[in-house]
Order: C-alpha cells, then sequence, then structure tokens
C-alpha cells in the first residue's frame, strides 16, 4: 500500500505528464546571453571612498588574471590586495581588494570576481575598460546578474522579487517585508500549500487506480477532501489580506482634510518635513489636491493636502471641495483637522456631521477607512484648561506651530497604518504584488471545481492546476514575459 502510495506522490511531483520537460527557469528559456561572461558596475554611481565591480561567466577567473598579471587567482572568498592594470597596455589603474567566487558557490552560481576599487570615475572607467577588452567579456544588462542567480536555482522568484523590494525600500516596514520576502518566507509558505496539494492528488490518483482492489485503506477521498478544506481557508485568508501587502509596498494613500483655516496645510509640511503647501491665513488658499510621498512612522504614504470643505464658494473653490471629497473616498486613512479654539464654527460642526463620527451617531463612511481626528492649534487653548469639547470622538491635540503632539501623533499613525498596511514584523508573510493575488486566486478557483465535480479524473486535474498556480509563485511555470517585467525593474550591476 504505502509503496504504491510513494509513487502516487512522486507521479503527482512531476505534474501532468507531458512531452515537454520544464526546468528550474519557470519557461525553460535559457537566460539572456547564457554562457557569456557579463561585468557591471554593482555599486552606486558617482564619487565614493569604494566602487565594487563585479564579473558572473566562465570566464571570470581569466578576467581577474588578466587585470592581475602574472599572479595567480586568490584563495575562493577571500580578500586579496592586487596591483589592478589593463591587460593589453598594462598601464596600473588602482590597487583594489579583489575576490574570487569559483560556482557554484557564489550569488548567481557561476564563477564570480570582484574588484573592490577607489570609486572616481576615472578609475571605475579605466577598470571597466580594461574588463571590456578580454575576450569573452560584455557589459551586464539591467538585472542579469540576479536572473542568472534565478535561473541557477539560487533564488526563488519570490525571492527575486524581495531582493528588488530591498534595493527600493525607503521606509523601516517596507525594509522588514522585503527582508522577510528575500529570506524565503513566502516561498517557504506557497511550498507547503503545494506539498499539501500534492498528498492530496496522490490520494485521488491511488484511489483512481486502486479503488476497486483491497489494497487501500478507507477514507483515502475523504483525507483529500479534508486537505483542501484547510487549504482553501488559509489562502481565503491571505486573499483578505492582500490589498495590505499592496499599499506596504506602493504606498497608503493618507488624505488630510477638514474646514478651511484648521491646519491641514501646516499639518502636511510638518510631516513631510518640507514646504509642500501654501500656508496662509486667508480661507481658500488650497484649491486643489497636493500629493507627496513620505515616510509616516517607517511606513510609507502618499499624503494629499486638500481644500477646506464649505459651501457658497466660487467655481474655482468649488471644483477644489468635490476633489477633495473624491479624494476622502479613495483614502486608506482620513486625518480629520480641526481648529482647537473653533470648534463651534458652523463649517467646523457641519465636518463633524458629514466626515467625523460622532458618539452615538453612525459612520457616513461606508467601507473600512480609518481616521484619526486631530484638533490643530492647542497652543491657543488655555494651559491645564477642559476638553475643548467632552462630547467629541477620540482626538489627539496638536499644535503645528509649537510641534507639541507630535510624538503622540505620530504614534497613532504608526498604529493605523500597521493595520491598513500590516505589520511586517509579526504575522504570515504579505502578498505585495498583484501577481501573487492573482495566482493565489487562481489556486482557490481551482480547488472550488474540485470540490464542485463528481468525476474523479476532472478533480485530480482541478488539483494538478491549483498547483500549477502556486508554482509560478515562486517560479514554476512563468512564461518568459513575466520574467522580462520582474527583472527589467533591477539597475545594472544586480
Amino acid at each position: 500500500m504505502w509503496r504504491v502510495l510513494w509513487t502516487l506522490v512522486a507521479r503527482a511531483a512531476r505534474g501532468p505528464r507531458s512531452p515537454r520537460s520544464c526546468t528550474r527557469q519557470g519557461s525553460g528559456a535559457p537566460a539572456p546571453g547564457s554562457g557569456a561572461t557579463i561585468f557591471a558596475l554593482s555599486s552606486g554611481q558617482g564619487r565614493c571612498g569604494i566602487a565594487v565591480i563585479r564579473t558572473s561567466g566562465p570566464s571570470s577567473g581569466h578576467a581577474l588574471r588578466s587585470l592581475t598579471a602574472p599572479r595567480d587567482l586568490p584563495p575562493a572568498r577571500s580578500a586579496c590586495l592586487r596591483l589592478l592594470s589593463h591587460p593589453r597596455s598594462g598601464e596600473p589603474l588602482d590597487h583594489a581588494l579583489v575576490l574570487w567566487f569559483p560556482g557554484p558557490q557564489s550569488f548567481t552560481g557561476e564563477d564570480c570576481a570582484e574588484f573592490h576599487v577607489h570609486g572616481g570615475p576615472a578609475v571605475v572607467s579605466g577598470v571597466l575598460q580594461a574588463l571590456g577588452s578580454v575576450p569573452g567579456l560584455r557589459p551586464a544588462e539591467a538585472g542579469e546578474f540576479t536572473r542568472r542567480a534565478f535561473a541557477h536555482g539560487k533564488l526563488s522568484l519570490t525571492e527575486v522579487e524581495g531582493l528588488a523590494d530591498l534595493i527600493h525600500a525607503e521606509t523601516e516596514a517596507q525594509r522588514r517585508q522585503a527582508l522577510r520576502q528575500l529570506d524565503g518566507e513566502l516561498g517557504h509558505l506557497c511550498h507547503g500549500w503545494a506539498k499539501t496539494l500534492t498528498k492530496a492528488l496522490a490520494h485521488v490518483e491511488a484511489y483512481i487506480d486502486f479503488g476497486e482492489d483491497d489494497n487501500l485503506e478507507e477514507g483515502v477521498l475523504e483525507q483529500a477532501d479534508s486537505q483542501v478544506r484547510e487549504l482553501e481557508l488559509a489562502l481565503s485568508a491571505h486573499l483578505r489580506d492582500a490589498r495590505r501587502g499592496q499599499r506596504l509596498r506602493s504606498g497608503a494613500h493618507v488624505v488630510v482634510a477638514g474646514p478651511p483655516n484648521a491646519g491641514k496645510s501646516s499639518l502636511v509640511n510638518l510631516l513631510s518635513r518640507k514646504p509642500v503647501s501654501i500656508v496662509s491665513p486667508e480661507p481658500g488658499t488650497t484649491r486643489d489636491v497636493l500629493e507627496t510621498p513620505v515616510d509616516l512612522a517607517g511606513f510609507p504614504a502618499l499624503l494629499s493636502d486638500t481644500a477646506g470643505l464649505r459651501e457658497g464658494v466660487g467655481p474655482v473653490e468649488q471644483e477644489g471641495v468635490r476633489r477633495a471629497r473624491e479624494r476622502l473616498e479613495q483614502a486608506d486613512l482620513i486625518l480629520a483637522v480641526l481648529d482647537a479654539s473653533d470648534l463651534a464654527s458652523p463649517s467646523s460642526c457641519n465636518f463633524l456631521d458629514t466626515v467625523v463620527v460622532r458618539p452615538g451617531a453612525g459612520s457616513p463612511r461606508e467601507n473600512s477607512q480609518r481616521l484619526l481626528l486631530v484638533l490643530n492649534k492647542s497652543d491657543l487653548l488655555p494651559r491645564g484648561g477642559p476638553d475643548p469639547r467632552p462630547d467629541l470622538p477620540p482626538h489627539l491635540l496638536l499644535s503645528c506651530l509649537t510641534g507639541e503632539g507630535l510624538n503622540g501623533l505620530l504614534e497613532a499613525l504608526r498604529k493605523e497604518l500597521a493595520e491598513v498596511c500590516g505589520d511586517p514584523s509579526t504575522g504570515p508573510p504579505l502578498l505585495t504584488r498583484v501577481r501573487h493575488q492573482h495566482h493565489l486566486q487562481g489556486c482557490l478557483d481551482a480547488l472550488g471545481h474540485y470540490k464542485q465535480t463528481k468525476d474523479l479524473a476532472l478533480a485530480a486535474e482541478a488539483l494538478r492546476l491549483a498547483r500549477g498556480h502556486l508554482g509560478r509563485i515562486t517560479g514554476g511555470g512563468g512564461t518568459e514575459e513575466v520574467l522580462d517585467i520582474i527583472f527589467r525593474d533591477f539597475c545594472v550591476g544586480k
């Protein structure tokens, strides 16, 4: 019985029978320029203390010897100080640290070399020109080093995406999430799900092939159904959370709204630490939506300053108010700003009734938007006085003029944005790309077909289709076009 079942597990792991074999590269196509040795500057452009130039490919050892002749290759993975010279003219180029990484124990899985040279533009240019004169070497294309690492099984596709996100990370939360994905957490999760599907597929095929015999224990199909139900629950939970990961990668939409002269523009300037908006005591100064990307308490956000919400104004300001209300509907988080010294005014009361939730009143916001109420201009309130309005919902006091209350606001923003974007420090890995969401949804749809069909052959095919979607997340069976899109976002030298 067990020998039969393990045979079916192995068959299921290979997927559906096909005359066309698949490779780790996803589409089966070789990496661009496969077989050639590539080189590029891997550190940033411009003057710096040290610049790193790397090569990858079968001629890396020859290139290293050519620039350090007549010396032999240094010990593997050990830095050595060498004089670099042009291989044709013999002209000295620089005293540099060189490292030798023989494949497959390297980033790309191929023979690699690194030259840590002084970071002056002339030095870097001279070394790159010298490498270009070595036969068999050519400049690398954008993302080609990482693509070769993927082609040689050093990185899964989710780890490649994590590496790209780590390079582009601008906030602490983005860095943490990208590092978790680079460490393979999402890939391991998908592999675990695929293993569950493989077992379920093996049980179904065992029943198809041996169901009429007495070699199978009872409950084989029930085990498969139970495994599929558990997997459906896990996939559904991740799909419900998918938008949070995408917000973490691209930024949450935070809209600052309120009546005229509440201090919205001052707050935007304070949070962005630059003069984004014009600040004036004249009501209606801001008439359009001004947007700026910011780092809010470690989370990425697109901060929008909007026109003051009021009625009975000219046509230009009316258009600004219309756009402000449109942005409010699109916001992930609303920063509702009121003048703490003018809460009884008609514009403040109207804003409270239409945008902010009063205690005991129904919420005018139909969706899951989050809102922070900020009472600005707290410096105008008497010291130690009572709360300006005891009937207000929970709120924060702030003075954009003195900065008092800013730390409390940032802490509140951190908690709200952790709910909107997900906390990358805890919980399961987030889905940061539409591609992940698409294939998880495809997997879930295939499991739905499995549950509905009465034909066991069609049920087995549905399980194969579901597992194929999971494989495409980590890089199996992907098309060349998808790979091109992913790798083109890398800089040259990575």
